[in-house]
């Protein structure tokens, strides 16, 4: 399916202070909202993901384009990733009318009707749509929490600070400072478990602790989860730089726009010119982390 185009800005004459904001300052707040937002399988956010294709400032409000790895990507994840970039931009002060559209995917058409529309996931999908929203999400962040409890539980076991057969016992107060915990605590917040200091680290889906004979087959299973979430976000990216950009994943870059309508009133008639200026972000290749580093 080819993409989507961005709706041309609309020849209205904009008056000093009126309409929405426009300018560096809103395009980096729009990047902000736009990196809280999520892959729900990979656990990353778009933004670094390379999946913003552009963003485009006009005086109206904003556009944003966004792309995935392939055309047959889940349209359930595809779906929570636009509406939730939707939601994340509606929450910035100022930036007007927001419209978020999917390029390149076979359900575009649709998931784009339907987030226009504010139609929710059932009304979009009807009786395609397996489970609610909510519950799908919630699968995933139960995946995102497994994966941050196994690194902050590798990493003390790597540290030297705990024993295998203590680990029933590792409590939050327990783990050193740093991104590895916080990004467990987010996960913890999440899926609605506590976050005070004397609270398990190894628990279930429900918060409550697991025996000890069930530890090492728990953290075996946690692991996986790890790998199999870290394992597909590197396949997407390689499978994004290959779509759009000839497999160099350096030149996976977000094309930010802002188009400028000025009124010429010197004119008898009144006539509209559009300014644009189009830099870019790039997403170069990641870094490679250490193993027990959490996601952003």
């Amino acid at each position: 399916m080819s993409a989507v185009a961005t709706p041309a800005a609309s020849p209205t004459t904009r008056t000093r202070g009126a309409g929405p904001r426009q300018g560096a300052s809103l395009a980096h707040e729009v990047l902000e909202a736009l990196a809280t937002v999520m892959d729900p399988e990979l656990d990353e956010p778009i933004t670094g993901l390379g999946f913003v294709r552009s963003v485009a400032l006009h005086p109206a409000g904003v556009t944003v384009h966004l792309r995935l790895p392939t055309s047959f990507c889940s349209p359930n994840f595809a779906y929570l990733m636009v509406s939730d970039a939707q939601d994340a931009l509606r929450r910035v002060r100022g930036i007007g009318r927001v419209t978020v559209l999917l390029d390149d995917h076979h359900d575009s058409d649709k998931i784009n009707a339907g987030i226009a529309a504010d139609a929710g996931y059932l009304g979009t999908f009807g009786a395609e749509a397996e489970v609610g929203l909510d519950e799908l999400r919630r699968t995933f962040q139960r995946k995102a929490h497994t994966a941050a409890m196994e690194r902050c539980v590798m990493a003390a076991l790597t540290a030297g600070s705990v024993r295998v057969e203590d680990l029933g016992r590792l409590t939050l107060a327990d783990l050193p400072a740093g991104r590895t915990k916080e990004a467990l605590l987010r996960r913890r917040t999440d899926i609605g478990l506590g976050v005070a200091p004397g609270e398990r680290v190894l628990v279930d889906d429900h918060g409550e602790a697991v025996p000890d004979e069930e530890l090492p087959l728990r953290l075996r299973l946690a692991t996986s989860v790890r790998i199999s979430i870290e394992g597909n976000a590197h396949f997407c990216r390689g499978l994004l730089a290959t779509r759009y950009a000839g497999g160099d994943e350096t030149a996976i870059t977000t094309e930010i726009t802002e188009i400028t309508e000025i009124t010429d009133t010197t004119s008898p008639t009144s006539t509209t010119r559009t300014t644009s200026t189009a830099p870019s972000v790039s997403h170069p290749r990641a870094t490679r982390r250490p193993k027990l580093d959490p996601k952003d």
